[in-house]
Formats: structure tokens, sequence, C-alpha cells
């Protein structure tokens, strides 16, 4: 009987030690998940913040250069793995944002990069509402380009202007 009722004690103890190490293999495997999906967007965020710099350098075949990074960054998302709200905002934008990326990288005419960016940063900008960067991300505003741009620095350094009214415009909205 003590040894029945000792096998049946051991047998509950490791039966309730195998349910904590699976529970707990789920719930890592939940956060790794989680971890994969915001990164993803985060490759575009990155990306755009690139070309952003790129046109604030007045260098159109940089900003070229770096459109076709964000271009290869968009292709790169895999919708099934983006979180709900994520996906019905990537569903609006994709397209748009994609055109956008594709026209700055074909053209070598700082101008209509520039032009371009607008709609570039209006998009990213519906995006990065609803996903969130992994960091804090400014919208900004030049009154001059009657544009807004997203920028991970707080200091003003306008993409639309470069170095003639490179600190044209304000911060218009904290992002976290």
């Amino acid at each position: 009987m003590k040894n029945s009722i000792a096998t049946i004690a051991v047998v509950i103890t490791l039966l309730c030690a195998a349910n904590f190490v699976q529970a707990n293999s789920v719930q890592t495997a939940t956060s790794t998940n989680e971890v994969v999906d915001s990164s993803q967007l985060q490759s575009v965020y990155d990306a755009y913040f690139t070309v952003k710099d790129a046109l604030i350098k007045s260098d159109a075949k940089l900003t070229s250069a770096k459109a076709t990074d964000l271009l290869a960054a968009i292709t790169a998302i895999k919708m099934d793995k983006l979180k709900t709200n994520e996906h019905t905002a990537w569903m609006k934008v994709v397209k748009k944002l994609t055109a956008d990326a594709k026209s700055i990288s074909t053209t070598s005419d700082l101008k209509k990069q520039r032009e371009t960016f607008k709609s570039l940063s209006k998009n990213t900008y519906e995006l990065i509402k609803v996903s969130k960067s992994t960091e804090t991300v400014y919208k900004q505003y030049c009154p001059m380009a009657d544009a807004d741009w997203l920028s991970k620095e707080k200091a003003v350094k306008n993409p639309y202007y470069g170095s003639s009214m490179l600190t044209c415009g304000n911060v218009v909205e904290t992002i976290k």
C-alpha cells in the first residue's frame, strides 16, 4: 500500500513538472512570435528613415538606392505574421507604399523624389500609428512644403529642402 501511494505521488509530481515545462515552452514561443511580428514592420520603418536621411543630404542617387532598399523591405513583409490591426492598416497602405518607393527608386530627379516622399510619409505614418515602432518617432511638419515626415530624432532636419532650409519645421506629434 505504501509503495502504491509513493508511486502515485511520484507519477503526479512528474506529470505536474511536465505540464509546467510545456506551459513555459508555449509561452516562450508566443513571445517569440510577437517579437517577430513587430520587427517585421520595423524593417520598413528603418528603410523609410534611410530614404529621409538621403533626402536631407539632397543626394538623389543615394535616395534612389535607399528607396530600392525600402521596396525590398516592403515586399519581404509576411502579411500572415502581422497582428490583426497591423494587417488591416498594411492592406490599406501597401500598394501606395510600394508605388511611392518604386517611383522614388526609379528617378534621379530630387524634386520628384521629394514630392513623392510626401505620400510615402503619409502612408508610413498611417502604418506606424497602428503598429508602433520599437523606438520613439516624431511626426514633423514643414509649412513651406505643407508636408509631414517622420523622424527618430526630435531635432528638425527637413527632407523637403535639405541644407537650404534644414531646420524649417516643427514636431507636431510624438509616437511612442
